[in-house]
């Protein structure tokens, strides 16, 4: 069950050794990644847990701009405030409201891009120095905007390989 819940492993910055702009070009690159993940699905198929008990595809794709968003902004408050303390959310809350019941994969899909390509441009202007601003997560303590980016490009490859690997065991 482990293997379908985290197929990349969890994430573990000690096993992050690419490159800042590694990190930057893999999130340029989630969207068209998601975009070709789902590419072909039927309601049926987006409606399918990608693993027992676990999100359906249609919720993981709409998760991952909530999360990203959320991510963007954080960025945004580190690099503009000092050690800001953040708010998290529920993100299994979040998963079950009607938007991602209601709304096709491909609104998440194109709404990713755009907040991608803000959020790229972000960082592709930030100084060195600039990484190791951070903000405050009431339950994980300070966060440096580099292991948050670590954190952010894991979090696309793990959603990512959820939902090929579902492809994969399914036949599809």
């Amino acid at each position: 069950m482990e293997n379908l819940r985290y197929p990349i492993g969890r994430f573990d910055l000690s096993r992050q050794k690419e490159s800042v702009d590694w990190h930057i070009w893999m999130l340029s690159e989630t969207p068209n990644r998601l975009r070709d993940a789902v590419s072909g699905l039927t309601p049926e198929q987006l409606n399918t847990p990608y693993r027992p008990g676990g999100w359906t595809v249609r919720q993981v794709v709409h998760h991952l701009p909530d999360s990203h968003l959320n991510g963007y902004l954080r960025f945004k408050l580190a690099l503009t405030e000092n050690r800001p303390t953040i708010q998290p959310y529920n993100q299994d809350r979040w998963a079950k409201l009607s938007d991602t019941a209601d709304i096709p994969v491909e609104v998440s899909v194109q709404f990713l891009d755009t907040l991608h390509q803000r959020w790229v441009g972000l960082l592709q202007t930030m100084r060195p120095e600039q990484f190791q601003k951070g903000y405050v997560h009431p339950d994980e303590g300070f966060l440096s905007l580099e292991k948050a980016l670590r954190h952010y490009s894991w979090h696309s490859r793990h959603h990512l390989a959820q939902i090929l690997t579902l492809r994969e065991r399914m036949n599809w």
